[in-house]
């Protein structure tokens, strides 16, 4: 609709549509908070968190058309037949940049219980969506240096306890619990600074997701390996609306959980924190294996970006 606009205007419009999707889905929602507040029972307040997811989803709804109309990205989006709103899920994917999060919401939006997400404890500030977080019960986590854990080592397990909390939260009703294990954005910079033994992957980061196995347990069984390429190497919001983000691919793997590590205890179990720990190290090996396989050179691409092939879904 709009994909003729010079680069600069469709950024203008392409944000302009973004604020203003956001403010049209906020009247609804803020409406809702309070009537879940209102009443200190849990059916009622059940009803009226079902009654908020559905308004996010449609806001993605909105986000996802204006990329539509604004965009000529080439979306190669794989691996999500068969997957269900009546299940439990934990996804992992890698990070990128911020553009990561409407990425991934495209790929799952309505296909399975709308994802929650573990969110830095500065963000409850963000105008409008901040206060959103807090009302769909995300899980807003510290970010302490190790300089301060060593002075105050009481603080090591607080992150802990609200992972394993928010993981209680979901037990009454299926769920998504969206967590990027590498627990930042990556660069290079930090890949050497940590050493990491993957080509495209930062180390990824297993307390997190302990504390949702131990608090889910039974419920919990499959992971969603979801796996996200940006053809042109570009992927900041700023390369989103200005149009530089012409193919993305992103490949979801639904993984069985194996039964021995759902429920184990993390912290007290050097056997159980060591399984756990080779498990999603394999998993991040096949992912570091898969990005360099999307990333690798097609046959006969005129520019050599990688292997997006066609439109894709949605």
């Amino acid at each position: 609709m709009f994909r003729w606009l010079p680069g600069p205007l469709r950024g203008v419009l392409a944000l302009s549509l973004f604020l203003l999707n956001t403010l049209l889905w906020c009247v609804p929602f803020y409406i809702v908070v309070p009537l879940k507040l209102a009443i200190p029972q849990a059916r009622w307040r059940a009803l009226h968190s079902g009654g908020l997811l559905r308004i996010a989803e449609a806001w993605v709804d909105g986000n996802n058309a204006i990329l539509n109309w604004t965009q000529r990205i080439e979306w190669d989006i794989r691996g999500v037949e068969g997957l269900r709103r009546d299940q439990w899920y934990l996804v992992s994917a890698n990070h990128q940049s911020w553009v990561d999060i409407p990425v991934v919401l495209r790929a799952i939006n309505r296909r399975i219980p709308f994802p929650k997400f573990f969110i830095k404890q500065e963000l409850i500030w963000l105008p409008l969506l901040g206060g959103a977080w807090w009302a769909l019960d995300y899980p807003f986590m510290k970010r302490r240096s190790a300089a301060y854990l060593a002075r105050h080592p009481e603080a090591r397990g607080q992150d802990w306890e609200t992972a394993r909390k928010a993981g209680e939260r979901l037990r009454a009703a299926p769920a998504t619990l969206l967590n990027f294990l590498e627990g930042t954005r990556f660069d290079a910079e930090k890949h050497a600074r940590q050493q990491s033994p993957y080509r495209y992957l930062l180390r990824p980061k297993t307390g997190g997701v302990a504390a949702v196995l131990e608090s889910l347990g039974e419920r919990l069984h499959t992971l969603l390996d979801v796996t996200v390429v940006y053809a042109d190497g570009r992927s900041s919001f700023r390369d989103l609306f200005l149009g530089r983000i012409r193919r993305v691919s992103v490949r979801v793997r639904p993984l069985p959980i194996p039964a021995e590590l759902r429920g184990g205890d993390y912290r007290n179990d050097p056997a159980f924190r060591a399984a756990l720990q080779a498990w999603l190290a394999q998993r991040w090996a096949e992912k570091d294996a898969l990005i360099g396989q999307l990333r690798a050179p097609s046959p006969g691409s005129p520019r050599g970006q990688g292997s997006i092939l066609g439109d894709g879904l949605q």
